[in-house]
């Protein structure tokens, strides 16, 4: 049986992700199973850490992170500093896409912040939120199973990062100018070539790694709303919104 759940869209994506999956198992880097997954791996609280140092962190007021337990960290971190939330319902399951995390109504609630920095505890205690019912986001924080200092990214494959900010962009709540981050492992960095960025992607800003902070090389203008047309069939069969979505904004 073959790990990775999303191959076969691109051989190449395909091969890159299972090298890094097996660097990152066979190094010892890899906190659990890292396999068709955005990995966890030793020294994430330090590039949480590293990222809660910049301005920009300081400055912001609502961040968006991926659920992944690679960035678990920089949730706790977000929470602790007084900064909203919104993180996705894993892989956009449910019929209510995202969850925000609200360190005020937390602490009403009696509830810890580390009780939701994992996605088990963000799905118990988060509020449901629709992308139209979003603020518009100062951070916006995206998993990776590879970058490149170009600012190439790549995810499990599933394409919900993408797909997401698209969304973001077609709503508004998604500027130009905000900074897109991942914070990833040493090994996770791979050559400018081998990540090509298409005219749907969105280039990195940030990367962040336990023992470096890097800023890209990317000259690419961050893309435009939604391309409906680039969608898979698949995507619409899986997430129980995004028909739904896409009408509301076609009426717009």
């Amino acid at each position: 049986m073959e790990k990775h759940r999303w191959s076969g869209r691109n051989r190449l994506k395909d091969n890159l992700r299972e090298e890094i999956w097996r660097k990152l198992e066979s190094s010892g880097t890899a906190i659990g199973d890292p396999w068709s997954k955005i990995p966890n791996f030793q020294g994430a609280q330090e590039a949480a850490f590293k990222l809660s140092e910049f301005d920009f962190w300081k400055a912001s007021r609502v961040v968006k992170s991926n659920p992944d337990r690679a960035q678990a960290w920089v949730r706790l971190y977000a929470l602790q500093d007084g900064k909203k939330i919104y993180t996705p319902v894993p892989e956009l399951t449910r019929d209510f896409p995202f969850l925000l995390l609200d360190p005020e109504i937390l602490e009403k609630r009696g509830i810890t912040f580390e009780e939701v920095m994992y996605s088990d505890g963000a799905m118990l205690h988060g509020q449901r939120v629709n992308f139209t019912e979003m603020e518009p986001m100062d951070i916006c924080v995206v998993g990776s199973v590879a970058a490149s200092i170009a600012g190439g990214r790549m995810g499990k494959g599933g394409g919900f990062a993408d797909l997401e900010m698209g969304i973001f962009r077609s709503i508004g709540t998604l500027s130009r100018t905000c900074p897109i981050v991942t914070t990833i492992s040493e090994i996770q960095i791979v050559e400018n070539a081998k990540i090509s960025l298409e005219a749907h992607d969105t280039p990195l800003d940030w990367i962040i790694t336990p023992e470096r902070a890097i800023k890209s090389q990317n000259t690419l203008p961050q893309p435009g709303p939604i391309d409906w047309n680039l969608m898979q069939e698949d995507q619409f069969l899986k997430i129980p919104f995004l028909r739904r979505l896409r009408e509301e904004l076609s009426r717009k």
